[in-house]
């Protein structure tokens, strides 16, 4: 058994520093090494196993207010520090993204770890995989997503919809788009946000928001709509107990010749994502369009935003406005998992190949809905 460990930690150590190699090896090595371990541990895990209840969805809540107490204006706006343009790539299984988030670009912005602007058709997906450490927030623009994980949850997003994950000390799930007439993709982001390290080992949560409790308010003579998802927007505030880490969440539909004034919490990490349209950005006299697909990324300085849609463009704009709580910590992300130390990466490598420490229903464990991978 000390040789066996020896040598899966020796291969870990490699894998610290050649993350592409062992990302495409996870799969293999539990196939390999690891049902030797499981042998001598399957005992001591089914001890573990019974004593973990399906805690997901009923976890207290242990995250910070989303909306911090201060006073909020809109007197001196934030200028623009970068913007780019998210380039569509491949990523999972059959399914393209536009990640502007956790590209060389824009990394480890904290709290925000990445966003993906994803397009996925039936038959293709994101099977079967693990996260650790972070929360992921989905929110679903067209069709429908479902979602399955190893504690036996599951349950299905549609358009306008979001869920909220807290993956805590660690889940195992699948994210598979739902079956359309016409074989339409579902279209929505992905945002991953990182965990204080004090939360980092919490049992899973989920929260999913319907669209139907999603306040929704108009201003500017009704040239501006707002969806209220996280924080607060016109007076309006979100519901509450959403995410772990506090994240504003707003979601902008700008007529022409509308205009915008959006305060921010003070000291928070701003961007925005522009989803279509041409998008006019503020800051005192210094003004920039910004067309769809691009990530807008605010700097610190500054009580708001500013944006607007030029009087006689031809069409509507629509933007997503985030800002999150920078964490005063390290960020180690090894793929799925989101540490704050080399060490931590490892112990949650090992953990997860061993299916111990927060991963022990994942022995033998299979969605139904990865199945409906087209190979």
């Amino acid at each position: 058994m000390r040789i066996i460990l020896s040598i899966l930690f020796g291969i870990l150590a490699i894998a610290v520093y050649n993350q592409e190699y062992m990302i495409s090896r996870l799969s293999q090595l539990s196939k390999t090494i690891v049902p030797h371990l499981n042998s001598f541990i399957r005992t001591s895990n089914r001890t573990t196993r019974a004593m973990t209840t399906n805690t997901a969805s009923s976890t207290t809540f242990r995250g910070l207010p989303v909306i911090p107490n201060e006073t909020f204006t809109s007197t001196s706006p934030r200028k623009i520090e970068k913007s780019f343009l998210a380039i569509e790539q491949a990523e999972g299984v059959g399914a393209k993204v536009r990640r502007s988030i956790g590209t060389p670009r824009l990394r480890n912005f904290s709290p925000f770890l990445m966003l993906d602007h994803f397009s996925v058709q039936p038959g293709a997906g994101f099977p079967d995989h693990p996260h650790r450490g972070q929360e992921t927030i989905t929110y679903l623009i067209s069709g429908a997503v479902d979602h399955e994980d190893f504690a036996g949850h599951k349950g299905t997003i549609e358009a306008g919809d979001l869920q909220f994950m807290t993956a805590g000390r660690g889940i195992v799930h699948a994210e598979m788009p739902g079956q359309s007439a016409d074989g339409s993709p579902s279209v929505g982001l992905q945002l991953w946000v990182d965990l204080p390290k004090e939360l980092k080992s919490c049992e899973p949560r989920y929260r999913d928001l319907r669209a139907s409790e999603i306040p929704q308010v108009t201003a500017d003579d009704g040239k501006v709509k707002v969806k209220v998802i996280s924080g607060m927007a016109y007076g309006t505030e979100s519901l509450k107990e959403l995410a772990y880490t506090p994240v504003w969440l707003l979601d902008f539909t700008v007529q022409p010749g509308g205009h915008v004034k959006q305060p921010l919490p003070k000291d928070w990490n701003a961007f925005a994502y522009t989803l279509s349209g041409t998008t006019v950005f503020s800051s005192n006299s210094e003004s920039r369009p910004i067309e769809q697909y691009h990530n807008v990324v605010f700097d610190k300085k500054g009580d708001s935003i500013e944006a607007s849609v030029e009087e006689g463009a031809a069409t509507e704009s629509r933007f997503i406005l985030v800002a999150g709580m920078p964490l005063d910590q390290p960020i180690i992300q090894y793929g799925p998992f989101v540490v704050t130390s080399r060490d931590e990466v490892m112990q949650a490598m090992m953990d997860f190949q061993t299916h111990s420490n927060g991963f022990e229903r994942a022995y033998n464990w299979q969605s139904e809905i990865g199945k409906r991978m087209v190979h």
